[in-house]
């Protein structure tokens, strides 16, 4: 159990004085109010970029609606299927109000969570011989993904390389690829806005010198806006792709695509289901698809919690996200130089960062390694294990961001061709055991993050935790298990 010493009381002290903007009364009433769940379980969360924290009011403003309304199915026109679509248009409009988008250049898609908000736009793209998809080597899997989209229409598919140590887009590389775009074709390029590997946050204004170049924008904006204003009124991305359970905790099970108008006819779905049709027919072997954004919304969308969406976004409208971005930021920062300064006995540094070592564009993620009194890498499995029984919550792997965690760990394309072009499927395991024989290279990652309800005590307990670490011998570590 965590108790306050006289080691903990001087370094929140020596904390605040180097951080005096940090709003310490207000967030920590918060978390004695909203998330008092997390210190009475001692529990240690570090893992917002997975998924946010819920608070007791969005789930007693959501039941209690629930308890007093009756809400029927919105592909009708009774009574209890109008409260469902009074409620559920209410909250498609205050996502627009919560981005400053305006409803006459965007339109807000429902979706299953931002992965679905993706497989959307790679599966409606008009993709075609000529065409592109240029996107970064930082991205999520399902950003990836669309590349397989693009390939089976005949677009080219090109990575913009990122550059260690920092991850970054490597600017050059990009602006002599954002040539390709051809007139006649249609071309996409894709980017996270803050990085779910590193933290690293690439430049918006890349959206305005993209569509100047002639491409389509595709923001991913799942791990940024949790935590930082995305204004749609200065940036003008075509797609936006957001899970609200990484904002706000709850509801999970619900995302969204925001699109501007203008692109909206572009697109083409290669199916039609329930609620994406106005008419259609077995015998005549024919349908019609909705106007907007009713052609996009498959089957019956998640009516009872899209009300719970407008809850959310206002919680944090309440407290401010400038407030809950400052506040990430005065940990991210404590922690950062924290981690850095960590050493062996011999001098050798016992931790491995991955990204920028300061606040200067990036987000509240650190992803790091830890390395032995050797100069060894130490088992990422061990550590979450270890960090698992002082209940610990942070997430290890390669977060579904290959691309990020190659050029981190500095593998070559010759390296890994042999593992993804075999005769035989290989597992995550495998891919260890394999890679460990070329070098002691991270195949693998520890990934901390904090976000709204953190505290000064959750970075305190994880770098006394990494400082147990120091003069560890990890020749004779073996882990089992684990995964991307």
């Amino acid at each position: 159990m965590f108790t306050v010493n006289d080691e903990y009381a001087e370094a929140c002290t020596a904390f605040e004085q180097m951080h005096p903007q940090f709003d310490t009364d207000t967030l920590d009433a918060l978390r004695r109010t909203e998330y008092g769940r997390l210190d009475a379980q001692q529990q240690v969360y570090l893992d917002y970029t997975g998924g946010g924290l819920y608070a007791n009011s969005q789930l007693a403003a959501h039941m209690d609606m629930l308890r007093t309304g009756v809400f029927g199915n919105p592909h009708s026109a009774n009574p209890t299927s109008a409260a469902s679509t009074q409620l559920d248009e209410h909250a498609r409009h205050y996502v627009l109000d919560y981005f400053n988008a305006s409803p006459d250049e965007y339109v807000v898609i429902f979706t299953q969570n931002a992965s679905g908000a993706l497989k959307l736009v790679g599966e409606s793209y008009p993709f075609a011989a000529g065409g592109h998809y240029l996107l970064t080597f930082d991205n999520h899997n399902s950003v990836n993904g669309i590349r397989e989209f693009a390939r089976a229409h005949g677009a080219a598919v090109t990575y913009v390389p990122v550059l260690p140590p920092e991850l970054r887009i490597d600017a050059g590389k990009l602006r002599e690829f954002l040539r390709f775009a051809q007139s006649d074709a249609s071309c996409l390029f894709a980017y996270p806005a803050q990085s779910n590997f590193s933290g690293v946050q690439h430049d918006l204004d890349l959206i305005d010198e993209a569509h100047a170049s002639g491409w389509d924008v595709l923001l991913d904006a799942a791990a940024f806006a949790p935590t930082n204003r995305l204004d749609l009124s200065q940036h003008h991305p075509d797609f936006v792709s957001l899970s609200f359970y990484k904002m706000f905790g709850y509801p999970t099970g619900v995302g969204c695509l925001i699109v501007r108008k203008s692109i909206l006819p572009k697109l083409r779905r290669p199916w039609f289901a329930g609620g994406t049709i106005s008419l259609a027919s077995v015998q005549a072997d024919g349908y019609y698809l909705e106007d907007g954004v009713a052609a996009f919304e498959d089957g019956t969308i998640n009516y009872l919690n899209l009300p719970a969406i407008e809850i959310g976004l206002r919680y944090v409208e309440q407290i401010g996200i400038e407030r809950i971005h400052n506040r990430v930021m005065c940990l991210t920062d404590w922690l950062l130089h924290q981690l850095s300064a960590l050493r062996h006995s011999s001098g050798k540094p016992l931790v491995t960062i991955y990204g920028p070592v300061d606040t200067h564009m990036r987000g509240g993620t650190v992803t790091i390694n830890l390395y032995d009194r050797n100069g060894k890498l130490i088992d990422f499995r061990w550590v979450e294990q270890l960090a698992n029984e002082r209940g610990i919550s942070l997430r290890t792997g390669c977060f579904c961001n290959p691309g990020a965690g190659e050029m981190a760990a500095g593998f070559t394309k010759d390296e890994l061709l042999p593992y993804f072009h075999g005769s035989e499927r290989m597992t995550f395991e495998q891919f260890i055991t394999a890679m460990s024989l070329q070098g002691d290279k991270a195949v693998g990652a520890i990934r901390v993050s904090v976000g709204i309800a953190s505290n000064f005590a959750d970075v305190y307990r994880f770098v006394a935790f990494a400082r147990t670490f120091i003069d560890t011998d990890a020749g004779s570590i073996r882990v089992d298990g684990g995964g991307c």
